[in-house]
């Protein structure tokens, strides 16, 4: 299934291979999971792509994978919870590449899963706040900044189901999501008249290393209530991804789509 899948994706970049042409995009999380699969896709449409990621290892092997296919790509290390480590690379991307068309944010951890509030340590809270509510406030403060001066822009936050409905035993996660969203409904308000569209997308639970690390019994219940009664793909996250950041999606904007296989359906 996920061949047939990654094979489908490859056709659908072939009929849109110029879809991003002669446009720059900004990916977090980029050297592996949900990151590196829609880097690969906008990379594949045309896009000139910064990938963004904390591992300078990974980084430049999933850098060297792109050129192998003769992808345009540039690897920045970039610490999304950081201030200073985000002003320095976007204002380095502007220098190399250009102002950004585009900026997906997708850097995010999972944190304790199967764990009770009661025992869920404070310092594991503040991690997955710093990594997901205010990395995505980081990156959208400056991505937003850096496409003003032309009024034009996309840009995607990864939001999650658990940040719609609330998964228990991960209020973490959860509420970390819930704040991508509303992140996304207050800024998208801001600059709905300049021309800059901000969006989020709410997988449900997907197939990547982020899960797999994941507590199994907490994986069998997020999956037992998708109705589909299966895990979605790094490339169905990607061909959706790729369209909410594309030029056809122009009167979208502050929205979170759902992507879960049934279990969201408002």
């Amino acid at each position: 299934m996920a061949d047939q899948l990654h094979s489908g994706s490859d056709s659908a970049a072939a009929v849109w291979r110029n879809r991003f042409a002669g446009q720059v995009a900004i990916v977090t999380g980029a050297a592996s999971g949900l990151g590196r699969g829609i880097a690969l896709r906008l990379a594949r449409e045309g896009a000139r792509v910064a990938l963004l990621d904390m591992n300078a290892e990974r980084l430049q092997r999933t850098v060297e994978e792109f050129k192998q296919q003769d992808l345009s790509a540039l690897p920045f290390v970039t610490d999304v919870t950081n201030d200073t480590s985000v002003r320095t690379q976007m204002a380095q991307i502007e220098q190399k590449m250009g102002p950004p068309d585009v900026a997906v944010n997708s850097a995010g951890i999972v944190g304790p899963t199967n764990t009770s509030i009661v025992d869920y340590p404070v310092e594991a809270f503040d991690n997955i706040y710093a990594v997901n509510l205010r990395g995505s406030f980081l990156i959208t403060k400056y991505a937003v900044a850096a496409m003003l001066p032309r009024k034009s822009g996309r840009i995607l936050l990864i939001a999650s189901v658990a940040g719609k409905e609330g998964n228990p035993w991960m209020c973490g996660y959860s509420s970390t999501k819930a704040g991508v969203i509303g992140l996304v409904k207050g800024v998208a308000k801001e600059y709905a008249e300049q021309g800059i569209t901000v969006n989020g997308l709410a997988p449900a639970v997907v197939m990547t290393d982020m899960v797999r690390q994941t507590a199994p019994e907490q994986v069998a219940y997020m999956t037992a209530k998708i109705p589909m009664k299966r895990l979605g793909t790094i490339e169905e996250v990607a061909a959706m991804a790729t369209f909410i950041v594309s030029r056809e999606c122009s009167f979208a904007t502050g929205f979170t789509f759902d992507l879960t296989g049934g279990r969201s359906t408002y």
